[in-house]
């Protein structure tokens, strides 16, 4: 952490010299690459996008694509890299690193912290991808975005493809928010764990089986799980409260699979919430200009009756 901290300093102090583009200056015609290599994020920069770059394309904040996600939102991408220079210029930690300087897993993952108020619970935000890669700018930097907006702490979670890795990974940053929950200035008490497609799973897996199944020590479960179109058949009777969303024309994700995993939750006595858009597809993020938009504060409240 230490030599991590000296690192973030001195970039900090770099980008308020000028040696990064102003805050002002960004926008849909920013170039990918410019952002990736400011020297105000330094070595993070480059895991804000997929770090396996056959699962993007464009290249500027405008035009990324992301693989399976075909409803990006330009200005909310340039609203979370603005947020994150707004940030650093501030001198506010942006990214940690869930392992050791010296662990070879510390490479392509970590948290993203969206700050809320001092004080305030938080959320894990897990994007989708397949597990072959992380979907970060539509599928979780904007949710945790909004719940800081609302006044919650909000983590952004950068993880290593594979279901099992993804998990271990995600158990560690549960296990890392609590072990720094007093630096972090966050209540651990009733936290959630949100996720689409693949992220989904992460989250679900984690509130069923706890910290303890994927390498890390016993810490509380979550106080509530908020999934987004994801399929899944297994169900262990120890699942957390869980609201859930999907589209009636995802073909990634069946909503008939979504409602009957819900209601199976719900048979076992595990309170639950499941809305179903018509004709909305897979990956439908924050729903904005859909039918699903305002899904978000639904999931909000549903979590905040269960912390």
């Amino acid at each position: 952490m230490c030599t991590r901290n000296v690192i973030i300093a001195l970039l900090i102090m770099f980008a308020m010299s000028g040696g990064a583009f102003a805050l002002d200056t960004v926008d849909v015609n920013t170039k990918i690459a410019d952002v990736m290599n400011n020297p105000a994020f330094g070595e993070w920069g480059r895991l804000l996008f997929p770090v396996n770059e056959h699962y993007y394309s464009g290249s500027t904040l405008g035009n990324l694509r992301l693989t399976w996600y075909g409803r990006l939102n330009p200005s909310r991408t340039v609203d979370i890299i603005r947020y994150m220079l707004e940030q650093v210029h501030d001198g506010r930690q942006v990214f940690y690193s869930i392992y050791s300087d010296d662990d070879p897993r510390a490479k392509d993952t970590g948290l993203f912290f969206f700050r809320g108020k001092p004080g305030s619970k938080f959320a894990v935000c897990n994007a989708g991808g397949g597990f072959v890669f992380v979907g970060a700018m539509h599928d979780s930097f904007p949710h945790a975005l909004e719940l800081s907006r609302k006044g919650y702490n909000a983590f952004a979670l950068i993880y290593r493809p594979g279901g099992d890795t993804a998990c271990e990974d995600l158990a560690r940053a549960i296990a890392f928010i609590h072990e720094h929950a007093s630096e972090l200035g966050v209540d651990v008490g009733g936290y959630s764990l949100w996720g689409g497609s693949a992220g989904a799973r992460m989250a679900a897996w984690l509130g069923a089986y706890g910290t303890e199944a994927f390498g890390e020590k016993s810490y509380p479960r979550p106080g509530a799980v908020i999934m987004q179109y994801t399929g899944l058949t297994q169900i262990t009777g120890h699942e957390a409260p869980t609201y859930a969303c999907v589209g009636t024309s995802d073909g990634i994700a069946s909503y008939r699979a979504v409602q009957s995993y819900v209601n199976a939750v719900k048979a076992n006595g595990t309170d639950t919430m499941i809305e179903i858009f018509p004709g909305l597809p897979h990956g439908f993020g924050l729903g904005e200009g859909t039918i699903a938009e305002g899904w978000l504060n639904n999931a909000v409240k549903f979590w905040e009756a269960h912390n």
